[in-house]
C-alpha cells in the first residue's frame, strides 16, 4: 500500500464534504437490508471501500462492520471499525459514528489511528452544532472533544484544525450568552442580565461579542444603580474597542446617566 491507512483517512476527513453531497443524492435502496455472504477479508474490505468511494456510505458502513464480524482477528477488522466510524459519519449517522469511534478506542487505545478516532468523535458533535436558539448541550461536547484532540495531539494536523474549530465553537457559545442577556434586559431582568454579559467577557473574551457584552454591562449597571460600574466598563471598551459603534453608545450612555463619576 503506497500510502499509510492514517494517511488515507486523513484525507478523506477532507474530502468529506464532497462524500457527504454524494452520500445525500444516493439512491433510495442504499439502507436496504445486504444478503451478507462469507467470504475472504481482501474482497469484504475492497468492497467496502468501492461502496464508499461511490458515495454508498451506509452500504459501506454495514460492509465494513461485517468485516469486523466475520474476520475479528484480522488486522483488516481494525482498519475497518475505523473505516466504519467514517462512513457514519459522512452519512451523517453521527451517534453510530460516535459509537464506533469510541469503541475503536477502547479496544486499540495506543494505536497510531487513535488521533483519527478522537478527531472524528469531535467532527461528530461539531456537525450537529445547532443555531443559538436552541439548548447548546450539543455545542459544549463538541467543545469537549475538539479540546481533547488539542491536549493530546497538540502536534498534528488534527490539532490545528481542532484549534480553529474551538474559536468557532467559543463565538457559538457566546452568541448564546448574549441572546439569553438581551432576553433578560428585555424583561427588566438586569441582574440576571449582566451575569450573562460578564460571562462572555470573562470566559469569551477573544469572541466578536465581546464589544457588545462591554456595552450591555454599561447599560446594566447604569440600571442597577451602580453608574461607578458603568464607566469602567465604557473605560474597557474605549481602550481595547475604540472604533466600534458599541463604544460611541457607550460613551454617550455615560455622559448622559453617569456624568462626574469616575470608575474605581
Amino acid at each position: 500500500m503506497a500510502t499509510s491507512f492514517s494517511s488515507r483517512i486523513a484525507r478523506a476527513a477532507l474530502l468529506g464534504a464532497t462524500l457527504a453531497t454524494l452520500s445525500a443524492c444516493a439512491g433510495s435502496t442504499e439502507g436496504k437490508d445486504i444478503a451478507y455472504v462469507a467470504r475472504d477479508v481482501e474482497s469484504l474490505y475492497a468492497e467496502a471501500q468501492r461502496r464508499l468511494d461511490r458515495g454508498n456510505t451506509l452500504v459501506a458502513a454495514a460492509l465494513f462492520d461485517e468485516v469486523e464480524r466475520q474476520h475479528p482477528y484480522s488486522p483488516w477488522a481494525r482498519r475497518a471499525q475505523l473505516m466504519s466510524a467514517f462512513s457514519y459519519y459522512i452519512a451523517r449517522d453521527y451517534n453510530k459514528s460516535i459509537q464506533n469511534a469510541q469503541r475503536f478506542l477502547s479496544i486499540h487505545p495506543g494505536n497510531k489511528d487513535a488521533p483519527y478516532a478522537y478527531y472524528l468523535i469531535a467532527l461528530c458533535y461539531y456537525e450537529q452544532i445547532s443555531d443559538v436558539n436552541r439548548d447548546q448541550k450539543i455545542t459544549e461536547q463538541a467543545q469537549t472533544a475538539l479540546r481533547e484532540v488539542n491536549r493530546r495531539f497538540p502536534q498534528t494536523e488534527y490539532a490545528a484544525d481542532a484549534r480553529l474549530k474551538l474559536d468557532l465553537v467559543a463565538d457559538h457559545l457566546a452568541g448564546k450568552e448574549m441572546e439569553i442577556g438581551r432576553h433578560y434586559q428585555r424583561m427588566g431582568l438586569w441582574l440576571a442580565a449582566d451575569m450573562r454579559f460578564r460571562n462572555v467577557v470573562e470566559k469569551f473574551d477573544t469572541t466578536s461579542h465581546t464589544p457588545e457584552a462591554l456595552y450591555r454591562l454599561t447599560e446594566s449597571s447604569l440600571a442597577l444603580g451602580i453608574p461607578e460600574e458603568a464607566v469602567k466598563y465604557a473605560a474597557v471598551l474605549g481602550a481595547n474597542y475604540p472604533g466600534t459603534e458599541w463604544y460611541e453608545k457607550a460613551f454617550k450612555l455615560v455622559n448622559k446617566h453617569a456624568e462626574g463619576v469616575t470608575a474605581s
